[in-house]
């Protein structure tokens, strides 16, 4: 826990509406922490924007001036030295705009619990600092539908989640599983019972 909320992490498959859930739990109090943006500022940073073009060029940089993040996905997807190269950079980068952020919020009492929505929770680690992790799961038809903007097919989502561990190793060492379909009440009904066996177990270790 950190400053007495607990931690809750969020894994899933690419597309399976993970940000989605996580706001039904910024309905119960949690405060979402979203790696992806944290991300974002990371790469919009001088020295990381320099290191990347020293290693891969002016190709990542778009033409309008921001982050090619296809380009660099092309550099470390099926290439694990790149990968943790890229990794051992922003990772840490994140981390402290994560701290920072619990950090601002650890007295607000209108914040019961933190919620980590984080793409690579396990293959991170994050997990083992987190209180409880939630896995959403979500038919593979509706994360095709899903990743369709960003003209992707089958194969290319196949493609970057064999990058990932195993989603059935990651729902088999969640500590709970939350389906999220197309019934937003359903989905608001899990959320409710999963947030409440949480802050009861972190109730008892006080």
């Amino acid at each position: 826990m950190f400053a007495g909320k607990p931690i809750i992490g969020l894994a899933g498959g690419i597309a399976s509406g993970k940000s989605f859930i996580a706001s039904l739990f910024a309905e119960r109090g949690c405060l979402v922490i979203d790696s992806d943006r944290l991300a974002r500022q990371a790469y919009d940073e001088p020295k990381v924007r320099e290191t990347l073009k020293q290693w891969w060029g002016e190709g990542v940089i778009g033409k309008d001036g921001s982050i090619n993040r296809s380009f660099i996905a092309s550099k470390v997807f099926e290439q694990p030295t790149e990968l943790r190269r890229l990794e051992g950079l922003i990772h840490p980068i994140i981390d402290a705009a994560r701290r920072r952020v619990m950090s601002a919020a650890a007295h607000d009492p209108r914040i019961v619990a933190f919620v980590w929505d984080a793409p690579l929770l396990f293959e991170a680690s994050l997990n083992l600092q987190c209180d409880a992790v939630v896995f959403v799961e979500a038919p593979l038809a509706m994360r095709l539908g899903r990743v369709k903007s960003r003209n992707w097919d089958e194969s290319e989502l196949q493609r970057r989640e064999n990058s990932q561990w195993p989603l059935d190793k990651k729902r088999q060492i969640s500590d709970y599983v939350i389906r999220n379909t197309a019934d937003v009440s359903q989905a608001r009904v899990q959320v409710k019972d999963v947030f409440s066996r949480i802050m009861s177990k972190a109730a008892l270790r006080g």
